[in-house]
């Protein structure tokens, strides 16, 4: 398998090297040359399958044979997936007749991001010892990323990790996953700004060709193609469950950089059959008024109950416009370029009938959110964190969507606040982390300016 960039410009790679590079030279994101395909026979044999022996089956056509072998691979899944707090790593639960949750929190940080960054931390590891290499990550985080990404690469041999988290605009809870980490290659920087800059001041960084060179940067945002596959698996075993490939579904997932949602586009294109994704915004809603008009406009971004969405640059949207445009790298560039200079991408031609194809938007404001966790406490006995609200109010109005499975992106834990004005209860963090208020913490705050960032993780 060989990877392009969504502009056009850069190198072709393989696995490895887009694995190290993360971000492209040209600014773009890189994604496979061609989809591979699941047989419907691939797909009814995940039913009931261990989690690991799904992935293997969903990554391995993404991996080159020479990078990593098949016994390697199996054995770098079954130790990702062993340290998981659940043995189905993210089982299913039934709400009602049609709707289920997918629960993506059982993972070290309670959060679905460790899905993915426990098994890049681990590929990393094995890739960089095999080069004789090391590297510098740059990450920005609105929350869980962050914490996930420290905790897969804390204490491993020539990595030293950088997050950038928005000051201010985590919850506590998630910013002391990130602090309290005691590991001499973790460095947390809170950016005096937003989610968007933090993830703009990355970008600068990756864009910085000599800085990018001296200290030879890799990123475990979700710009990662790595990131994407490896969240790719649980869309096949969330699908082969409940019927798949003799029924569709509809999968409804809170989001805010579309990278969760891509995920499951990613499955889509190897064979899961999706009847919709139903993309689930809070107030920071441009993903949503994308999808309701074509008109995708940054907004200022408005600290809300879920702040892993509070963001207006979505960065994997920009995979799924390449395919929306037929794959033609000149014309994402330039379309990309007038986003960032103008604040605003219109979906000209058939494109935004195109997309509606496939995704529909919704978006719930801070009052629906607390409304929907307390109608599932009140009716189940069940806490769910904000995120997970947007998308299961989300999907009550989804009329004629069939079975459909929302995606639960965070333990209850990681939001007390929220969850205890909605409900009275506050929720308990897990025994392993019971202490997480007592640890100290260690961070560096910083203003919004690229010169001073960069000083700093030289």
């Amino acid at each position: 398998m060989q990877y392009v960039s969504t502009r056009g410009a850069a190198p072709i790679l393989g696995f490895e090297d887009v694995l190290l590079a993360g971000l492209a030279r040209d600014g773009g994101l890189y994604v496979p040359q061609h989809w591979p395909q699941l047989s419907a026979d691939d797909i009814r044999a995940m039913d009931g399958a261990p989690y690991h022996d799904v992935a293997f089956t969903v990554i391995r056509p993404f991996i080159d044979d020479d990078a990593i072998g098949d016994a390697e691979l199996r054995g770098l899944l079954a130790e990702t997936y062993a340290v998981f707090d659940h043995p189905a790593v993210t089982p299913l639960r039934q709400m009602d007749s049609a709707t289920w949750l997918l629960e993506l929190f059982h993972g070290p940080t309670l959060a679905f991001k460790d899905i993915a960054l426990q098994l890049l931390g681990r590929l990393f590891e094995r890739i960089l010892a095999k080069r004789g290499e090391s590297v510098t990550i740059v990450g920005a985080t609105s929350g869980d990323t962050g914490s996930a990404a420290i905790e897969a690469c804390r204490n491993r041999d020539n990595i030293d990790i950088f997050i950038l988290h928005p000051s201010g605009r985590v919850s506590e809870v998630q910013r002391r996953q990130m602090t309290t980490v005691d590991a001499s290659n973790v460095h947390n920087i809170a950016i005096e700004g937003t989610f968007d800059d933090c993830q703009d001041l990355v970008k600068a960084m990756f864009n910085d060709a000599t800085f990018r060179d001296d200290l030879n940067l890799s990123a475990v945002n979700s710009i990662n193609w790595a990131r994407i596959v490896a969240q790719t698996v649980y869309y096949f075993v969330a699908g082969a469950a409940l019927g798949a490939p003799d029924r569709e579904m509809t999968f409804v997932v809170p989001t805010g950089n579309f990278g969760n949602v891509y995920a499951g586009y990613v499955a889509h294109r190897m064979g899961l059959p999706v009847k919709r994704f139903l993309v689930a915004s809070n107030r920071n809603d441009i993903l949503t008024r994308f999808f309701e008009s074509g008109d995708m406009s940054m907004a200022p971004v408005v600290p809300s109950l879920s702040p892993s969405m509070d963001i207006q640059v979505s960065s994997n949207f920009e995979r799924l416009l390449f395919d929306l445009l037929d794959r033609h790298g000149s014309a994402l560039a330039e379309a990309m370029t007038d986003f960032r200079a103008s604040g605003s991408l219109t979906a000209g031609g058939n494109l935004h009938v195109l997309a509606r194809h496939l995704f529909t938007g919704r978006r719930r404001d801070d009052a629906q959110t607390l409304a929907t966790i307390r109608a599932v406490h009140e009716t189940l006995g069940l806490l769910i964190d904000p995120h997970t609200a947007v998308g299961l109010g989300a999907a009550a109005e989804a009329d004629g969507a069939g079975k459909t499975i929302v995606l639960a992106t965070a333990h209850p834990a990681k939001f007390p606040d929220a969850v205890e004005k909605a409900t009275g209860v506050r929720p308990a963090l897990p025994p392993r982390l019971a202490d997480l208020f007592d640890r100290p913490e260690r961070m560096s705050t910083l203003p919004n300016e690229l010169a001073g960032v960069q000083e700093f993780v030289r």
